[in-house]
């Protein structure tokens, strides 16, 4: 049997609410997607802002250790950090924009 990890546990509860909060036909239909388009862009924020601060906390990490050890090197190895982590930002602003384009763009909201 495999195990179920605490997120997934979380999720399935947290979906589950949404599907039997449904009453009624098409009239309820429309909340039950807006519901479910609000998590999928909560979603597309949090999990990518999760995996940048855990690459940019480790690049900074590793950065400095780098700078410690040859202290010479210490502008070299900041222009790539700074290179790096826009990069890093650049994949969280991605998922910000797809949560935008996941509420804006969606005729069940407004």
């Amino acid at each position: 049997m495999k195990k179920v990890s605490i997120l997934t546990s979380i999720l399935i509860l947290a979906l589950s609410t949404v599907a039997f909060a449904s009453e009624g036909g098409a009239a309820s239909a429309s909340g039950v997607n807006l519901a479910l388009i609000c998590v999928a862009a909560a979603i597309a924020v949090g999990v990518p802002g999760l995996g940048c601060g855990i690459g940019m906390g480790t690049g900074i990490g590793g950065a400095c250790s780098g700078i410690a050890r040859n202290p010479e090197a210490s502008g070299k190895i900041t222009v790539t950090m700074i290179i790096g982590l826009a990069l890093i930002e650049s994949l969280t602003i991605y998922g910000l924009v797809i949560s935008l384009i996941l509420l804006m763009a969606n005729p069940f909201v407004g």
